[in-house]
């Protein structure tokens, strides 16, 4: 029985060179809520008819996003690599929304955080409709699934 969902997700930890404690959040918010509602669905039939539940592991290898899918016991099914030079721009521009959230959150009216928050999530979005369209073939994915995995895809680049 068909089981399309992520069950447990890693990132690459050798990456990821630094993280502010919000940024830290930001990553345990996308995993709890990933783990905790998502649609995704390898396009690719295999020999047994596996179709979940996956664990999926992320990381970034010459500058490219790898996404390894494993089954539920943690043999490797298929793996996924993604160029990354289409998500540059709305990973620089996210970087730079959330900063100015973090800083609005802090010392902003409500009104002003409410702007900021609305530009954020205008350019997560954005980014989460390119990683579906991205992924189109291969891995069916949700917007929320996208939205999540965009998140997680972000704190793979920080560089410090």
């Amino acid at each position: 029985m068909a089981d399309p969902r992520i069950i447990d997700i890693e990132l690459d930890e050798r990456t990821i060179l630094w993280r502010s404690a919000d940024i830290e959040q930001e990553r345990r918010i996308a995993i709890f809520d990933l783990i905790e509602g998502n649609h995704f669905a390898p396009q690719k039939q295999h020999p047994d008819s596996y179709a979940g539940p996956y664990r999926l592991a992320l990381s970034v290898e010459e500058g490219r996003l790898a996404m390894q899918i494993k089954r539920e016991d943690g043999t490797p099914l298929e793996a996924h690599i993604l160029g990354m030079g289409r998500f540059r721009r709305p990973i620089r521009d996210y970087f730079a929304i959330c900063d100015s959230y973090f800083q609005a959150i802090r010392q902003a009216t409500p009104q002003q955080i409410e702007t900021v928050d609305m530009a954020r999530r205008g350019i997560h979005n954005e980014a989460a409709e390119l990683l579906r369209e991205r992924l189109a073939g291969k891995i069916d994915v949700d917007f929320d699934t996208a939205r999540r995995l965009f998140t997680l895809i972000c704190v793979l680049h920080i560089k410090g």
